[in-house]
């Protein structure tokens, strides 16, 4: 199986966690943290339509306005977390195995990490679990603008650069009023599949170049 490196994420996109549930994974530790990312963005659907969950993290200031993303540190003078998994349960309450996943990734809102960093790693952690699936991962030792041992799929962390990707719809919470929303967070796939989602994320073919 060849290796692909990322960027870990807030509750992956079904595209991105695709990729790590096919791939052996290598995460990039040593980039620099960018603005309006799946770092620290994900979206969800809502009574609303699709949404996005936000989590605020501490600016740096000055000359030292440029941060690697290992070293950001999550911004707790809101409570986000309280607010995120409120709207979670409001939003897939209704769906068909939140009450089969809500006492796994309940704690990820109640027990949270000042690295955005480790949170990201530690709740990807927790969807493999519920997937039932193991991830074959290293991290990176330097940052390579152009990596040559393996595949970049960096450019999927990009909120406003979605790939090209026709996905299989399943049935949504709020599906009869807002029709399919493709390539929400994992956690949207979950709710929503259950046990189906692996396979569902198995048989999602997705074109990297250089894959």
């Amino acid at each position: 199986m060849s290796k692909i490196l990322l960027h870990p994420t807030y509750l992956p996109s079904i595209s991105t966690f695709a990729v790590l549930v096919q791939r052996n994974i290598i995460w990039e530790a040593h980039d620099n943290f960018q603005k309006q990312t799946y770092r620290n963005r994900c979206h969800i659907c809502t009574d609303q339509g699709k949404h996005m969950l936000n989590i605020p993290i501490k600016h740096v200031g000055g000359a030292e306005g440029r941060q690697k993303y290992a070293d950001v540190e999550i911004d707790y003078s809101s409570n986000w977390p309280k607010q995120h998994w409120r709207t979670l349960e409001t939003a897939y309450r209704t769906s068909p195995y939140f009450e089969f996943y809500e006492d796994d990734i309940r704690p990820l809102f109640e027990q949270p990490l000042t690295s955005l960093y480790q949170f990201n790693l530690k709740s990807i952690g927790v969807i493999l679990d519920c997937l039932g699936e193991k991830l074959e991962s290293e991290a990176t030792e330097k940052y390579e603008p152009t990596p040559e041992k393996c595949t970049d799929g960096r450019f999927l962390v990009e909120a406003k650069k979605p790939i090209p990707l026709e996905l299989d719809s399943y049935d949504q919470v709020f599906g009869e009023r807002h029709g399919f929303i493709p390539d929400l967070s994992i956690v949207d796939l979950i709710f929503n599949e259950g046990p189906n989602s692996i396979s569902y994320l198995k048989n999602l073919s997705i074109t990297i170049p250089d894959a």
